[in-house]
């Protein structure tokens, strides 16, 4: 396993970059957008265009790519969004970077899906498991230092910008350098999300307001932090903790997930994260450490939503169709990001910066109603007939549901069939 890791590290530097520079430039544009004093409502339409992109690039890139080849699509998609990081200081226009948003979402889902093909490319059967994990911690530990960048300059000049757009361009390095063998990219079948919900409902609201929850706050979560008060860098210092009690709390609410029946976990889960979200919007940021204690349980909570969704659906799925219903999920939560910014922009913009909290718990709430209605309406997995359940994240391809171990339709690639084998001679 080590030497497959190994094996991987170009690939491993290359998300570490990528991710960080993109998650640093969505922090950074929510408040350059505040302190240009443009209202909320007009900052959630700009910043749900990246989730427009992004959903768009999931369903289209693979063209691309199977056109021009890995390396050559990623080249691009990874320039695109090197180019609109420039772009955005250059004028700041709201369409202009309404415009600049739908094409960053693109290339960035067209990055991720090459990245995504070289890690399913490289899975074998006994690691498959360990390398759908790894790659989960690398996404997340990056995602969450990506926010502390935001820290090295004024957001209000050029240098921030300059700075993602550097991260994002070296990001094409170490896979420009590379020797791997590129994969064969399949365009992933999907269910349709109401043929879904006819066979989990629970699932796919579940995934759907995730979607909400997550994308609003991720858009919004500057925005707010801008609104009571915070400077930049106990903005950067919020919004990093927030991404690291989502990857913390996934593990040990999955070893609850295989012991209880899994809506049930859905319920308290969501009703749990109302009442961290409730205590947000009452708190404020009278105090920032109780302000960080919520939002990290309110994030981290919310975070797991997903997973489980994905859980209590492939508990209803034969295995050859997990992977469709994983992407029909992943569409599910595309839909709910989009509806995220824009919901909540619009009751900042009616209550305040409390409004982005109020209406998660909403949301959260309804989602509970849902649960409990299909919990007294439709009959439960027995516990010892579900799936394991594995933390998947959402923010990704549906590339990556092929590495999920759930999967029994996997097969593994002759390369790495071949370098296992040689592996194995030189071990002997």
């Amino acid at each position: 396993m080590t030497r497959m890791v190994a094996s991987l590290s170009a690939l491993i530097l290359s998300i570490v970059l990528l991710v960080s520079g993109n998650a640093f430039l969505m922090t950074l544009l929510g408040i350059r957008l505040s302190i240009e004093a443009i209202s909320p409502d007009i900052i959630g339409w700009i910043l749900v265009c990246y989730s427009i992109g992004f959903v768009l690039g999931t369903l289209y890139v693979h063209k691309v790519i199977g056109r021009v080849g890995h390396i050559r699509a990623f080249a691009v998609f990874a320039a695109v969004s090197a180019v609109a990081a420039l772009l955005y200081p250059m004028a700041v226009s709201e369409l202009f970077w309404a415009v600049l948003r739908v094409l960053s979402g693109f290339s960035i889902a067209g990055v991720l899906v090459v990245i995504e093909s070289w890690f399913s490319s490289r899975a074998t059967n006994a690691n498959r498991g360990a390398l759908f994990a790894v790659y989960q911690i690398v996404f997340y530990l990056s995602a969450a230092g990506g926010q502390l960048i935001v820290n090295v300059g004024d957001p209000a000049n050029f240098m921030p910008f300059s700075l993602a757009a550097i991260l994002l361009t070296l990001a094409l390095v170490p896979l420009a350098l590379t020797r791997m063998e590129a994969p064969v990219i399949e365009q992933v079948q999907r269910i349709s999300i109401f043929t879904l919900g006819r066979e989990s409902f629970t699932g796919v609201a579940g995934a759907l307001i995730c979607g909400v929850m997550i994308g609003g706050f991720y858009a919004l979560g500057p925005v707010y932090a801008t609104l009571v008060g915070l400077d930049v860098a106990r903005t950067s210092t919020f919004m990093a903790s927030a991404i690291v009690a989502a990857m913390i709390m996934a593990w040990p609410l999955g070893r609850l997930c295989d012991h209880f029946d899994r809506r049930r976990v859905m319920f308290w889960i969501a009703v749990m994260a109302a009442s961290s979200a409730g205590a947000v919007a009452v708190l404020g940021a009278e105090n920032l450490w109780l302000l960080t204690l919520f939002v990290g349980l309110f994030t981290g909570l919310s975070a797991t939503l997903y997973p489980v969704a994905v859980a209590i659906t492939n508990d209803r799925m034969e295995g050859s169709r997990i992977v469709a219903a994983s992407a029909t999920l992943l569409l599910s939560y595309g839909v709910g990001s989009v509806v995220g910014p824009i919901a909540m922009a619009e009751l900042i913009n009616l209550l305040g910066p409390s409004g982005l909290f109020f209406g998660n718990a909403g949301f959260l709430l309804v989602l509970a109603v849902i649960t409990s209605y299909r919990i007294s309406h439709t009959a439960d997995v027995p516990v010892q007939e579900q799936e394991h359940y594995v933390p998947a994240m959402p923010e990704t391809s549906p590339v990556m549901a092929e590495l999920d171990p759930r999967n029994v339709e996997f097969h593994e690639s002759p390369a790495v069939e071949e370098m296992v084998l040689e592996e194995q001679r030189q071990a002997g």
